[in-house]
C-alpha cells in the first residue's frame, strides 16, 4: 500500500518561495510586510502545494479555484465603484479573478446570484451589506467558502465583514447638527427598505435629536434610481410644507440635487437652510460652495476587505468584524462652527 503524502508545512511553502516563514504567514494573513508581487507568488504556491495553515480553515475545499464572486447593489455612482477598485486591485495582484453582478437592492436577486455562484465553486464570495434573506444566510453558512460582507458591520456576520457603522454615522451627523444650532432637521433618501444603510443613518439622526432636542426628524423618501432627481424631488417635497432649517441626504449627489431645489425656491444655503451630504464624493470638490459631508474610506474598505478574504481563503484567522472610521467634514453649506 502506498502511503499518503505528508501534509505540506509552512516551511515547505517558504522554501519553494525562497522567503522566510514569517513572510509566508504575512502573505496568507493578508497583512503588511510583503510586496503585492511576492504575496501573489506565495499564495499561488500555497494553493498548488495544498497548504492548510490550521485545522479551522473554512476554505481550502475550493483551493483550486481562483474566482471571487462579488455582489453589488448597483454600478451607479462612485461609492461601490471605489470599493470595487480597492478589492479588484488586491485580488488581481494575488492572482484571483472576479465576477460581478448587481442586485438593484433586491434580496431575491442576491439570493439567485448566490445560488448560481455556489454552483461554480468560487474561492470566496462578497456581498454588500449584512441584511440578506434567511435562505441566503443559511446557504452561505453551510458552504465551505469564505464570505465577506462589505460596507456594513455586524456582530454576527455570515463569516467576516468590513464596513462602517451606519447608525453611528447618523448619530455623528445629528450631534454635529445640534452643535451648530439646528432644531428642525429633515432627511432625504430613497424609499424605506430600499437601502437599509440609509434607514440606519436616519435612525441615528433621529435618536440624537430626540435625545438632545426633543425634536422630530422629517423625512422624504423618493422611489427613484437617479440620485440627483431624488435629492431635488425630496427637497421640493419638504419645502412645500413647514420648511426645515437643515436637510441631511443619503449621499452627496442627492445633496447637490437638494441645493438646486433650494436655489429654485429662492432659499439661500446656508443662511436659510443647511445641507449635509454623505461620502465626500468627487462632486463635493467642484461645487460652487464646499459641501458639508461625511468622509468614508471606500477604497481602503475594499483593500482591507479583500485582504481579509484572502486570508480566510488561505485558512488564516482574521478579524471577524472590521469597522473603519468616518469623519465629519464641515463645509460652507452649514452654519459656521
Amino acid at each position: 500500500m502506498v502511503k499518503d503524502s505528508k501534509p505540506t508545512k509552512i516551511e515547505d511553502v517558504a522554501a519553494r518561495a525562497n522567503v522566510s516563514i514569517m513572510s509566508v504567514s504575512r502573505a496568507i494573513r493578508g497583512v503588511e510586510g510583503v510586496s503585492e508581487k511576492k504575496r501573489a507568488e506565495i499564495l499561488r504556491l500555497a494553493r498548488e502545494m495544498k497548504y492548510v495553515p490550521n485545522s479551522n480553515a473554512r476554505s481550502l475545499a475550493v483551493a483550486n479555484s481562483n474566482l471571487i464572486g462579488i455582489s453589488l447593489p448597483t454600478f451607479a455612482g462612485e461609492v461601490f465603484a471605489d470599493i470595487l477598485n480597492g478589492m479588484r486591485k488586491t485580488f488581481d495582484s494575488a492572482g484571483y479573478s472576479s465576477v460581478i453582478d448587481t442586485t438593484e437592492y433586491s434580496p431575491e436577486a442576491e439570493l439567485n446570484w448566490v445560488r448560481r455562484l455556489l454552483s461554480w465553486q468560487p474561492a470566496g464570495i462578497i456581498l454588500t451589506g449584512t441584511d440578506h434573506t434567511p435562505e441566503t444566510q443559511d446557504l452561505l453558512r453551510a458552504a465551505p467558502i469564505p464570505v465577506l460582507e462589505i460596507w456594513d458591520q455586524s456582530e454576527d456576520p455570515i463569516d467576516i465583514c468590513v464596513g462602517i457603522d451606519h447608525f453611528k454615522a447618523g448619530q455623528m451627523i445629528g450631534e454635529h447638527a445640534v452643535a451648530l444650532g439646528y432644531a428642525r432637521p429633515a432627511f432625504v433618501s430613497t424609499a424605506r427598505g430600499h437601502d437599509t444603510r440609509a434607514d440606519a443613518r436616519l435612525e441615528g439622526v433621529r435618536e440624537v435629536f430626540a435625545r438632545l432636542k426633543s425634536a422630530p426628524v422629517l423625512s422624504s423618501r423618493i422611489a427613484s434610481d437617479n440620485n440627483f432627481a431624488t435629492g431635488f424631488q425630496g427637497t421640493s417635497e419638504l419645502l412645500s410644507g413647514d420648511v426645515p432649517d437643515l436637510i441631511c441626504y443619503l449621499n452627496d449627489h442627492m445633496a447637490f440635487g437638494g441645493m438646486m431645489s433650494c436655489q429654485a425656491k429662492g432659499l439661500s444655503v446656508p443662511d436659510d437652510i443647511g445641507i449635509i451630504g454623505f461620502n465626500e464624493l468627487d462632486l463635493a470638490s467642484v461645487l460652487p460652495m464646499e459641501l458639508t459631508t461625511v468622509r468614508t474610506l471606500r477604497k481602503l474598505m475594499g483593500i482591507v476587505g479583500a485582504r481579509n478574504l484572502l486570508a480566510r481563503i488561505n485558512g488564516a484567522k482574521t478579524d471577524t468584524c472590521t469597522v473603519l472610521p468616518i469623519e465629519f467634514v464641515p463645509g460652507q453649506t452649514t452654519r459656521p462652527q
